[in-house]
């Protein structure tokens, strides 16, 4: 199939194109089945630790991509091979619907394609999950604070609220009642 597409298999650089191909299918998935609620903040991390490993993937034949050594050969079969067991659990946990093993599946697939880059592209600055982790979690918690404390009250500030509200329709039917009352006594001509 990949000499179909004129992918020379016998390239010793094909693992970059393995790599990168087989993440960006597994980002994919996840982002499917997150996106139909609000991704939390570990999800939103997996999603832009493998877009960090991904954005700018080079070719085969680039300039700053460098020839491995046999060791850095035997190193990059090994994290494919990791991947791969990654992601065949994280296709058994698709299935399953496991959302949270999904995320950390997606997080470790990524350190192994990260691997492979930093091997290949020994210059590219990958950030770690754990820089990543951080500035996403400032970013959930800045936009959890923009949304309304009124949309997302407890079930005491509710039954409060809602005990608030009965108090005040009491008063004013009773207030209404007394006004009527006070009109029929005008009314009937006594004194």
């Amino acid at each position: 199939m990949a000499q179909d597409r004129g992918t020379d298999i016998s390239n010793p650089r094909i693992a970059l194109k393995v790599a990168s191909e087989r993440l960006a299918i597994v980002r994919y998935v996840f982002l499917v089945q997150v996106e139909d609620g609000i991704a939390t903040a570990d999800q939103r991390a997996s999603l832009e630790y493998a877009d960090a490993a991904l954005v700018g993937w080079p070719e085969m034949d680039a300039d700053d991509v460098v020839d491995l050594d046999e060791d850095g050969k035997k190193t990059v079969a090994e994290r494919l091979a990791a991947m791969e067991r990654y992601i065949a659990e994280f296709s058994k946990q698709e299935a399953k619907g496991g959302i949270d093993a999904m995320n950390d599946l997606l997080v470790r697939a990524t350190e192994c394609v990260a691997s492979v880059r930093r091997l290949y592209q020994p210059d590219f600055p990958i950030p770690t999950f754990a820089e990543i982790r951080r500035v996403v979690q400032d970013e959930y918690d800045e936009d959890m604070g923009k949304i309304d404390p009124s949309e997302h009250a407890t079930v005491e500030d509710i039954e409060e609220q809602t005990e608030q509200a009965d108090e005040k329709r009491e008063e004013s039917e009773a207030d209404k009642s007394q006004k009527d009352n006070k009109g029929k006594h005008k009314g009937d001509g006594k004194a």
